[in-house]
Formats: C-alpha cells, structure tokens, sequence
C-alpha cells in the first residue's frame, strides 16, 4: 500500500516537473496599442489581441507617437508642450537565432524626457535615436538601451539654424538636412553628413524642398522635389546618392514617406490623391497608384509585408499589393473624413498587429478592428476622447523558466525580467 502511494506521489511530481517545463517553453503570443488622444495629453494603452485597456498615461500636451524598431520604447512627440517622453512597451525580445526570447512586464512611462522647442521628426536605427527639434539649431542623439534604463545620454549635433528638418543617426555620424541659407524657415535645401562633434563630412548633397523621411532594410532615403537621397553606411561614414524622378512621372514630388518592412521598398504621397511606390534597386523604380479619393492616411503592413493600405477621405481603408502595384481590396470603415480644413484635424490613422488591422475613428471615440485576411471589420474598442494616433508593438516569443505566467493574451501575472537589451 505504502509502495502504491509514493509511487502514486512520484507520478505525481513528474508529470507537475513535464508540466512546468513545458509551461516553461510556451510560445507566447503579444501585442499592444499606444494611442494618443488628439486633444488631451493622454496615452491610452491597449491589449491588441483583446481589446482591454491597460493602462493610461498622462503626458504634458498632444502627442505623436513613434517606436523603435525592436518595439521596446515608444516616444511621445509633444510638440506643443516642447518635450519628448519614453514609455516602456513592457514587451521585450531577445533573438537566439534559431528562436526569440519574450519579456513581458507591464508598460511604464520613463523616466527620461527630451526637452527642445518643438520637437519634430523622430528617428531610430539599429538603436540609436535622433529627435529633431524645429526652433533648435541642433538635435539630439541618444540610444535605446540608455533610455530604457532610465537614463538620457543625448548628445547635441549642430544644424546650423533651426529649421523643419531631420536628422539620422549612424554609428559616429548623422546625417542631418540643411537650411535654406536665405530663410530657414523654408523647407531644407540638401544632407549633409557630420561626425558628432558637428564636423562636417564629404560633400553636401542637394535635395531642394527636403521633406519626409523614412527607412527600407539598409537603405534610409529622404524626399526632394528632384527625386529622393538614398543613405547607405557600410564600414565607414554614411554615402548619399540621389535617385531622381522617373521622367514618365507627372509633375510633382513626394513629402510624406514610409518604408516597407520584409520587402525593401518606399511609399509616398505623390499628390493628394496617389501614391508613388518606389524600389530603390530597380532601374524602373517608381510606380504611381491612383486613389478612389483623396488620401488620409496610410502605413505598411509588418506581418504581410507585400500589403500596405491607404485610408482615403471616402471612409474606406484599401489594402495595397505591393507587388502587382495596385490597390486589390477596399472596406468602408467610417464615415467620409474629408481632407478639407486644417492638417491636423482629427482623422483616422492605421496601425498593423498580428493578423488585425486598427484604425482610429477619433470623432466616434472608437478604433475599428479589421481582419487583416478577410478584409472586413470584426470588432471595435471603445475609446475615450478622440484616439488619433497610434502604434502597434509586439510578437511571438518563447518563454523560459522563472516564473513568467501568462495568459492566452500575454498579460503578466508576475513581471518577467526587464532586460534592458533588445534585438
């Protein structure tokens, strides 16, 4: 009888040893929504995968936001309020080559703030940042890790006068936008590489009316009324070239860019009402879409990276391919928000997570929640206020021993490492 019972315990304690390991690799599944109310000095953060709000965080004005690539910081550009914030996503991974690690522990406004007057254009690579100010004569440069571990090592690189520009960061270098000599604040008139001591770099390279700015793989470009830069660094300091508008285009130029992710490729605005795609390593490189109206907003799609979609004035949301260079689906999302009235009105803007698509509906206090394979509206979150702009964070990763309980949703029932490093 006794040989029974402990034989009973021993089976007992195996399987509670098979179960833990096994709990102890789980692959978990997360994904969070920052967004920033278009009145009020308020981040909400919200659970992707099921909608619960998670917490909220008070800022000093309106922010926009943007995450680093690796999603463990998003910055709040309060250019109203001359100050630039870090929050923690509290998602974290760690890549072993074969698998990525994931730390989850709950979102937290840092410590660190930059402080200028009116900060612009954000800019992160390979974890470093440059934060534009628009009424500084310099930017300012610092590095992710520093800024998760609560510490501001900003460094200031000249710009000579303040102007709307942007600065990139590089290992030693920027590469930063020059003023209008005659009056700075007219759009930029080239790039300029500088080492950090502000030291100026091989020879400017001219880009009239430089606007827009964004990243595809290893190349960074920025838009001009001539075409775009493109930025390449390999062992040294930063090379420009100029790729210049394909004569078959119409008359016009690109100001609002975005790269794409998995595919190497850009998008732009190309007037109010098409897009230009453009692939820097093609000798065709540029393609024009036509909208059904005109655009609102519009970003890339991460997880299916041969889609991006455009939300236009019409309320609906068009799915992009990419490749065939055409618009394939479209879904009424909204009701019509018209690019009449002031820039910054409130309109919808788009962020991709997991196989969701979100878009802000800041005049309904909502953000529909779309199926990204099915193309059509699954659910929408309740949001106070008027959500405006927003970015996804998250991911798969496995998790290993120590206690990481999570649910189906990644929430943490007991904070995992915060690991300051990311991949």
């Amino acid at each position: 009888m006794k040989k029974r019972i402990l034989s009973a315990a021993i089976s007992a304690l195996l399987l509670g040893v098979a179960a833990s390991s096994a709990q102890a690799e789980d692959d978990v599944n997360a994904w969070r929504l920052f967004v920033a109310d278009h009145d009020k000095p308020v981040i909400n953060v919200i659970d992707a995968l099921d909608g619960d709000k998670l917490a909220t965080f008070n800022v000093k004005g309106p922010a926009s936001l943007s995450r680093t690539k690796s999603g463990a910081v998003v910055f709040a550009i309060q250019g109203s309020a001359n100050v630039v914030s870090a929050i923690s996503s509290g998602i974290a991974f760690h890549d072993h080559g074969d698998h990525a690690d994931i730390d989850i522990d709950d979102a937290k406004l840092l410590k660190v703030e930059l402080d200028g007057k009116k900060p612009g254009h954000f800019v992160e690579r390979q974890g470093k940042v440059a934060q534009w100010f628009d009424g500084e004569n310099s930017a300012q440069l610092l590095t992710e890790h520093a800024v998760l571990a609560g510490k501001n090592d900003a460094a200031k690189v000249s710009v000579v006068a303040a102007h709307h520009g942007v600065a990139v960061p590089y290992d030693g270098y920027a590469v930063v936008s020059i003023p209008n000599p005659e009056d700075a604040t007219k759009r930029p008139i080239g790039a300029r590489v500088v080492d950090l001591k502000g030291n100026k770099v091989g020879e400017d390279a001219a880009c009239p009316g430089l606007h827009g700015s964004a990243g595809s793989g290893n190349i960074y470009a920025l838009s001009c009324a001539t075409g775009l830069l493109l930025i390449t660094q390999n062992d040294d300091a930063p090379v420009i070239k100029h790729l210049p508008y394909a004569k078959s285009l119409p008359e016009g130029s690109t100001s609002t860019l975005i790269g794409g992710k998995g595919m190497q490729y850009f998008i732009g605005n190309y007037g109010p009402d098409r897009l230009v795609l453009i692939d820097p390593t093609e000798a065709d490189s540029f393609r024009l879409i036509q909208l059904p109206t005109r655009r609102v907003h519009f970003a890339v799609d991460p997880v299916r990276p041969k889609f991006a979609y455009v939300f236009t004035e019409d309320g609906k949301l068009n799915q992009i391919d990419v490749l065939k260079g055409q618009i394939t689906q479209s879904v009424k999302v909204t009701e019509p928000y018209s690019m009449d009235g002031h820039w910054n009105d409130p309109r919808p803007r788009i962020a991709v997570a997991d196989s969701k698509i979100f878009v802000t509906d800041p005049l309904k206090s909502k953000i529909h929640v779309l199926d990204a394979v099915a193309f059509k509206e699954i659910s929408e979150i309740a949001v106070a206020g008027q959500p405006f702009n927003i970015v996804a964070v998250g991911g798969s990763g496995k998790v290993h021993g120590g206690g990481h309980a999570h649910d189906e949703h990644g929430h943490s029932h007991e904070h995992a490492h915060n690991h300051e490093h990311t991949h």
